[in-house]
């Protein structure tokens, strides 16, 4: 379902929807990240989606990944809350999304990379070659303080 993002538009459709979602940093031995090439927004994105009703906020970044990538992960630690009203998302269906995510870091731990309806390329990449790729900015923020160290468990 393809989407527009909006970053403090003020022309930005009106909010009717908030789902909690995640993102997953997995970084591997040499210290590449994973990214997705996503179908929806034509951007490089870290893997994730929303969260589904009985599973815990964990198992969403796991089955999420899977699903995006083919590969097992590890959930190890919440790298940040982001929650800002001004970014929303508005899909063609006529949802209009409040972002709430949540940025997790996690290892591999198992299976085979695979693209997905929602990835058509799934690649480690070093930070340097994700710094030329065209990611949106909310994503590149997520990924700059999860591989920065700092500890940013709420931002607004």
């Amino acid at each position: 379902m393809p989407r527009i993002d909006y970053i403090d538009d003020p022309n930005a459709p009106a909010i009717n929807s908030v789902v909690p979602s995640v993102v997953a940093i997995v970084r591997d031995d040499e210290g590449r990240v994973l990214m997705i090439h996503k179908t929806d927004n034509d951007r490089w994105a870290l893997p994730g989606g929303g969260h589904e009703p009985g599973e815990s906020i964990a198992d969403t970044v796991v089955r999420e990944v899977k699903e995006e990538t083919g590969y097992d992960i590890e959930v190890e630690t919440i790298t940040g809350t982001y929650t800002n009203p001004h970014h929303v998302m508005a899909y063609d269906d006529g949802e209009v999304r409040q972002q709430f995510s949540i940025a997790f870091r996690a290892h591999l731990i198992g299976g085979e990379r695979r693209t997905s309806s929602e990835s058509d390329e799934v690649e480690w990449l070093t930070p340097e070659q994700v710094n030329g790729l065209n990611l949106h900015p909310s994503m590149r923020l997520r990924l700059s303080h999860a591989l920065s160290g700092a500890e940013r468990p709420f931002i607004g």
